[in-house]
């Protein structure tokens, strides 16, 4: 038998296709879905690739594009206009003592000028060369500064170089277009009893900054009687040298003379270029008395180096002329210049007209001193007055005029940019140490000035606005041309755009605001609401930058950016952005943070912001609801209160068992130690971190009541006031210090290299801050008025009579003054804001 077949349901067996037959209509079917889910997968991979490919490109636009943000400009209008510093616009303004980083010089507000300046140095000294020219601390002089100047017409300064005494005056005359003229007053005297008097030499030079063409004119061989110039904004000028004589009327003295004409590379190198000149080959032969050999300056050449990687200057033409004059003390010598578009010139300023000028400029300076600050009237001594009035002048002879491009970066560049050129009108914290622009130390700056020339104040403003980016960032340290940059260390030279500074440019602005208020008739004010008109759009970006970029984890609480990221270096990591460098903060940094003082600073500026806003007529509901919140008292303690501590205080990461500890090397048996790494201190955590109060007792706990957060009748005023008064915590005879005696890092090292900075000595702008505030509330009615009034009465008299007895012993206002001792300390001479001890002693806030 056969094999049964398997029966089929579906009846015959279908016959086998012939090879001409077509495929069954399902058969083609089931290839053809085949065949679409091919294609589909193909489609969907190629529009993956195409998706991928615009996604890359779109990426790479936007990286460049957020790339270039931190170095494009605001778009809105500048507030100034682009001719307003020039000689047409603002004439008596033009030239000015806008170089502070030089002991004596002048320039005018333009972007290339002609700079002109003084340097010295004594002859026969048992030191070899001992040049003075940019401020140095390390010079060691016994105190320079301005003793007088009204920050346009004229200026007195007195330096005091060991046994000797320079005087140096200036004063503007007014007439053509280009500025006016100017002469220069130095006068020499002994200050010693040796029976030899120094012998000094003065160098008189005049530098063009890539701009326009000087000439030297030598008479008797060797003596440069004159400098005539031309550039673009000052036209055609004449620089007179005239002889050194004993006096006003008496005749000339003996001097010798040597000049020096040369192309200089940078005003960054005037000096170099000096002291590579200088030789010993010339002879000192007066009248009466020995032929001597004296240090002068001769012929330079521009040393080479052999890794040069600059071409060599083929320039021609002479842009650095210098004249020495070596006389010996005492003597009296006058530089002048005049603009040659001022035709009518009724006579020179020279001589007897000169001293004329000098006196009527004087007698307005005391009488608009008096009147602006009433120091006579309030019963303060003629020496107190003296040197109330030093203060002031440093400050405004402390203005500078800076050109130049900041360098900064954000975190879609990989390496820094330059921002563009721009120009800064700037008063600067410290000749010496610090001549340059720093935002928040400016705010306290114009606290001062604005009381003496609100014009100042609206400039400066406006020149550091004018400086914002698109975004709303305005780079904290301007660091503007080459001569400024060759004073700053590489580290801090870039800037970063997360990176804040305390707003507090507006105090000034508030302090604008009420004087407009308080008389709106007044000439002074009446630029003040135009001027305001065009800030607005640029300070409306400004605020918001802080409100967007600074915020904090939680709704209205906020954080610095910007703290060191090397925890393993630091006790306490910096936080540099807020000003106040080291004080403690969370010990671990971390997105957690709040920050007490930042809240202040933010709910001080919505307020000011919706007064502004206001004024002009423009939308002022949500800086105003801002300004509620931020001040709500409830939300301030629920934030920032500590239990533990009675005080307001950071909130973040934090632990206090830390410690810098010597690192470990090891070193294997037989092997060297110097050829294994120098042990370092380290930090050494004892106890893990955990979030919590930072509970730092100091200058930031304050911060409620320093910006007048509080209210009247808050309970927190009665703790505050209770620790300021605590000797143990932040009370001395000299001001308050900035963290509590009591605190584990008080006066502790932040690294091996740094020294406590605001971690004990007191601060003259934030106690200035507090004296405000204790104003503030002695004049409220609120169960703490009385005990406001007390302490303020007491505060006030101690920081005056501190930093003014510091100033008579020492011939300097400080940058920060000893806790312990009183004694003043750090940068010198401050006369940044530690000069807003004018405004305690005059009662102004």
């Amino acid at each position: 038998m056969g094999r049964q077949r398997k029966r089929v349901v579906t009846g015959e067996a279908a016959p086998l296709p012939r090879k001409d037959e077509k495929p069954p209509a399902f058969h083609r079917k089931e290839k053809k879905k085949k065949v679409d889910i091919g294609k589909v997968f193909i489609n969907i991979s190629i529009g993956l690739c195409i998706f991928s490919l615009i996604w890359f490109f779109y990426a790479l636009y936007m990286r460049s594009s957020l790339a270039k943000r931190v170095a494009t400009l605001h778009p809105s209008p500048p507030v100034l206009d682009a001719n307003c510093s020039s000689a047409k616009v603002s004439p008596e303004r033009f030239w000015g003592s806008y170089r502070p980083q030089v002991y004596f010089g002048m320039k005018t507000r333009s972007p290339r000028s002609i700079v002109t300046g003084m340097m010295w140095m004594r002859q026969f000294s048992d030191t070899d060369v001992n040049l003075r020219h940019t401020c140095e601390q390390g010079d060691g002089l016994q105190g320079y500064g301005w003793m007088m100047h009204d920050g346009i017409n004229f200026g007195v300064q007195e330096i005091l170089d060991n046994d000797f005494t320079l005087t140096t005056e200036f004063v503007k005359k007014m007439g053509g277009g280009h500025g006016g003229d100017w002469t220069w007053r130095i006068t020499a005297k002994q200050q010693s009893s040796a029976p030899q008097a120094p012998v000094i030499s003065l160098m008189f030079y005049a530098a063009a900054d890539t701009q326009g063409s000087l000439e030297a004119h030598v008479e008797d061989r060797n003596r440069l009687a004159s400098i005539t110039g031309f550039s673009e904004e000052l036209g055609n000028f004449k620089i007179t040298f005239r002889k050194p004589v004993t006096g006003e009327l008496s005749s000339a003295k003996y001097a010798s003379y040597n000049y020096l004409q040369t192309v200089s590379p940078g005003l960054e190198k005037l000096t170099d270029i000096v002291k590579q000149s200088l030789n010993r080959r010339f002879v000192y032969s007066p009248p009466s008395g020995e032929k001597r050999h004296y240090i002068a300056i001769d012929t330079y050449k521009p040393p080479h180096h052999q890794n040069q990687q600059k071409p060599a200057d083929t320039r021609k033409e002479i842009d650095f002329v210098v004249h020495q004059v070596t006389v010996q003390t005492p003597f009296q010598i006058e530089v002048l210049l005049e603009s040659g578009s001022f035709h009518s010139r009724p006579n020179q300023l020279v001589g007897s007209i000169m001293t004329q000028e000098l006196e009527k400029r004087k007698a307005e300076f005391d009488s608009k001193f008096e009147k602006t600050f009433g120091l006579e009237s309030k019963g303060f001594s003629q020496a107190h007055i003296k040197f109330a009035k030093a203060a002031l002048s440093n400050m405004l002879g402390g203005m500078g005029y800076f050109y130049g491009q900041s360098v900064v970066q954000s975190v879609y560049n990989e390496y820094p940019l330059l921002y563009p050129e721009g120009a800064l009108f700037t008063a600067v914290p410290s000749r010496s140490f610090f001549p340059r622009g720093f935002l928040w130390d400016e705010g306290f700056h114009q606290l001062l000035l604005s009381k003496w020339d609100p014009q100042v104040t609206r400039e400066a403003i406006a020149h550091w606005i004018d400086l914002m980016n698109m975004e709303g960032w305005i780079p904290r340290e301007q660091i503007l041309g080459d001569e400024a940059r060759s004073k700053v260390p590489a580290e801090f030279v870039v800037q970063r755009n997360e990176n804040a500074n305390p707003p507090t440019l507006f105090l000034a602005l508030q302090e604008l605001i009420e004087q407009l208020s308080s008389n709106p008739e007044k000439a002074a004010s009446q630029p003040t609401l135009p001027f305001l008109r065009r800030l607005f759009p640029r300070l409306r970006t400004w605020f918001e930058w802080y409100n967007t970029t600074q915020t904090g984890p939680l709704p209205n609480s906020y954080r610095w950016r910007g703290r060191d990221k090397d925890t393993n270096l630091f006790l306490n990591p910096k936080t540099l952005t807020s000003g106040l460098d080291d004080y403690p903060r969370a010990s671990h940094p971390s997105a957690d943070e709040r920050h007490v003082d930042l809240h202040c600073w933010m709910a001080l500026s919505s307020g000011i912001m919706a007064s502004i806003a206001r004024l002009l007529g423009e939308p002022h509901q949500d800086y105003e609801l801002s300004h509620q919140v931020l001040s709500d008292n409830n939300l301030l303690n629920e934030l920032h209160w500590s239990d533990q501590l009675h005080a307001f205080s950071d909130y973040g990461n934090h632990t206090q068992a830390v410690s810098l500890q010597q690192e470990k090397v090891y070193v294997p048996p037989g092997q060297p130690r110097h050829q294994f790494p120098v042990a370092r201190l380290v930090r050494s955590v004892r106890r893990a971190p955990k979030l919590q109060y930072v509970n730092a007792l100091g200058y930031v706990s304050l911060f409620p009541f320093l910006l007048h957060i509080l209210t009247a009748d808050s309970p927190k005023l009665e703790h505050i006031f209770r620790d300021m008064r605590d000797s143990n915590k932040l009370w001395t005879p000299y001001g308050l210090r900035s963290i509590s005696k009591a605190d584990p890092l008080y006066m502790k090292r932040n690294t091996e290299h740094d020294a406590p900075y605001w971690r004990g000595p007191i601060w003259i702008n934030i106690n200035y801050l507090a004296v405000r505030a204790l104003h503030h509330y002695s004049n409220i009615d609120g169960p703490y008025q009385e005990k406001a009034a007390a302490l303020y009465k007491e505060l006030r008299t101690n920081l005056i009579n501190n930093v003014y007895r510091q100033y008579v012993e020492t011939g300097y206002i400080w940058e920060q003054y000893n806790d312990s001792t009183g004694k003043g300390q750090g940068s010198h001479p401050f006369t940044g804001w530690s000069s807003l001890t004018v405004l305690m002693m005059a009662e102004q806030y």
